[in-house]
């Protein structure tokens, strides 16, 4: 959106954007972004709370006053708790050991075994549902599994797919791997899905999956590659994890 927003002010309407992701804003440079401290899917905060998406709105239709561009602020605040009137979710998928494993041998045992008990949690929400987030990758699941591990080895894996750089293809297998899990995370018979706090809990505080992406995530920031640095250092793990 942050693209578009230039071709619409080259025709001469001002545009203004919420921006989720301040990485990518500060790459983009859009005309006018507000950046928000809230969850993905969240751009205004906490559902239900009129008062407090009002304010979002406001402080970001208030960069349409900047007489030029780019214009990239923060708000200043968290978003309001959802509130706790909902009860009972509980993650169909049993959580991994309490001790995280201490070499990449085990840390890949581990994300394996949790992937391959995740699948079949997945699978059966995909075939009620009939559609599922995944595929930006362009990697079936089995390749998802396999691709990421590679990284914890001595020599960076080869792209998996022609054409598209490493740098992407680990940040798109990273992003279908969190949807994979989070689709998983809500297939269960509970009386309510989680919210999207008891999501993000439950996917970087108990899953192998979030161990996995923080090794590549430390195995690679300081690559010499600055694109891969880029996307390890950044854009592996959510800004607030």
């Amino acid at each position: 959106m942050g693209v578009l927003g230039h071709w619409l002010e080259a025709a001469g309407i001002p545009t203004v954007g919420i921006s989720l992701i301040r990485e990518h804003s500060e790459r983009i440079r859009p005309p006018r972004a507000l950046w928000v401290p809230f969850d993905l899917g969240r751009p205004l905060g906490a559902p239900r709370d009129a008062a407090f998406q009002t304010r979002v709105l406001r402080a970001a239709l208030r960069l349409l006053e900047a007489p030029s561009g780019p214009v990239l602020e923060d708000f200043p605040d968290d978003a309001p708790d959802a509130g706790d009137e909902l009860e009972g979710w509980a993650c169909p998928i049993p959580r991994a050991a309490a001790a995280a494993p201490s070499t990449a041998a085990d840390l890949e045992r581990g994300f394996r075994d949790e992937f391959a008990r995740l699948r079949p949690v997945y699978d059966d929400r995909v075939a009620q549902g009939g559609r599922t987030t995944v595929g930006i990758s362009g990697l079936s699941l089995d390749e998802i599994g396999d691709f990421l591990p590679r990284f914890l080895d001595d020599a960076l894996p080869p792209s998996p797919r022609d054409g598209l750089g490493l740098p992407l293809a680990l940040k798109r297998a990273a992003e279908d791997l969190r949807a994979v899990y989070g689709e998983a995370a809500v297939a269960g018979p509970e009386a309510r899905p989680p919210t999207a706090e008891e999501l993000s809990q439950w996917f970087w505080g108990e899953t192998r999956a979030a161990d996995l992406l923080r090794a590549i995530r430390d195995r690679l920031s300081a690559n010499a590659d600055p694109e891969l640095a880029l996307v390890a250092g950044r854009m592996l793990i959510s800004a607030r994890r």
